[in-house]
């Protein structure tokens, strides 16, 4: 019995009977001989962690476009956030932590530059429409190593196409990721707001605080423990009612005086102007995408809208204004 094996064997004695087993995944789309070491599910969490997707994250908006501050969270620190509260919840239902943390890692591969405003302009822009759950599959699927894709099991693509607040995972672990991912953002865009001074915590209407918690500390703690005592031993992941109503109204809350206020909304009208000259430019001189985009117009047959769409939402922030810069800003020249 190799290493592998010995996982997949303490998984059938140790998970919980609704937990994901390694050797019961429905696989991949590509057939591929199995490592001697990793389970199936660890080798789709490295895959996710080394591509250059996952990379890119790092100079993604989560909420604050280009905030001065090293402490304002990034697309990759929020994922990285998802990740630790979805694996604490995972280990403690004795889930399946690998597939858990693939999920986690990937759920947000597809997020365009500048947050939702680059989502929601690119949706408005690109024939096809755009939503950054739909594109994370298409990361992982199509995009990645040059047209390769990832191949990743059934199971991880499940839980990243489903993490949304409508979706409906097949795996309780993708169902941990997706209430991780609200108790991370909701928590975590308080922690900004309250760094760029947009409200303090006292501001925050008691109806929530006293039934989630006065801090992101307490709050953080409050919502696993209620996730973790709600779902032992049953084959379903929640919170209890007066907790998941008191989150949802948070969530709320939050739309209203954090995601629409002056301060995260500031530069959202050139951010997407500049996704609109992007796009705009790149349609009329598609010649100029990189190979590797090109190579799915011949390939693969896709439409040059898809194509552009595809290259603009895989650019981090820095790097759409980097491109603006050189085709639309005159440069400086001596005589």
């Amino acid at each position: 019995m190799n290493i592998r094996e010995s996982r997949e064997e303490w998984e059938r004695q140790y998970l919980s009977p609704y937990a994901s087993k390694s050797s019961n995944s429905k696989g991949r789309d590509k057939p591929e001989p199995l490592c001697d070491i990793r389970p199936e599910y660890q080798r789709d969490r490295d895959r996710i962690l080394h591509c250059k997707a996952f990379r890119r994250l790092k100079h993604k908006t989560q909420v604050f476009l280009a905030p001065e501050g090293d402490h304002y969270r990034t697309r990759l620190t929020h994922t990285l956030e998802v990740s630790q509260i979805a694996r604490t919840i995972a280990r403690s239902l004795k889930l399946n932590e690998d597939l858990t943390e693939a999920i986690a890692l990937g759920h947000d591969l597809g997020h365009t530059p500048f947050g939702h405003a680059g989502e929601r302009i690119l949706d408005e822009i690109c024939p096809t429409g755009f939503a950054h759950y739909q594109q994370s599959i298409r990361v992982v699927e199509v995009l990645e190593k040059d047209g390769k894709g990832l191949n990743l099991t059934w199971e991880v693509r499940d839980g990243i196409l489903n993490h949304r607040t409508s979706g409906r995972p097949s795996t309780l672990e993708g169902c941990v990721v997706r209430l991780s991912d609200k108790i991370a953002y909701i928590n975590h865009d308080i922690d900004d707001a309250i760094r760029a001074k947009i409200f303090i915590e006292p501001d925050i209407p008691a109806r929530f605080t006293d039934k989630l918690g006065h801090s992101v500390r307490e709050r953080l703690n409050i919502m696993i423990h209620d996730i973790i005592q709600n779902s032992m031993d049953k084959p379903e992941i929640s919170m209890s009612p007066g907790m998941e109503e008191a989150m949802q109204g948070l969530r709320t809350w939050m739309f209203e005086h954090v995601y629409s206020s002056d301060i995260p909304k500031a530069e959202e009208g050139r951010a997407q102007q500049l996704i609109v000259s992007l796009y705009r430019y790149y349609m009329e001189h598609i010649i100029e995408l990189p190979e590797e985009y090109l190579l799915m117009m011949i390939n693969r047959n896709e439409k040059k809208e898809r194509v552009v769409c595809d290259y603009i939402a895989g650019m981090s922030d820095r790097y759409s204004i980097d491109k603006f810069l050189e085709l639309f800003v005159p440069k400086a020249w001596k005589a």
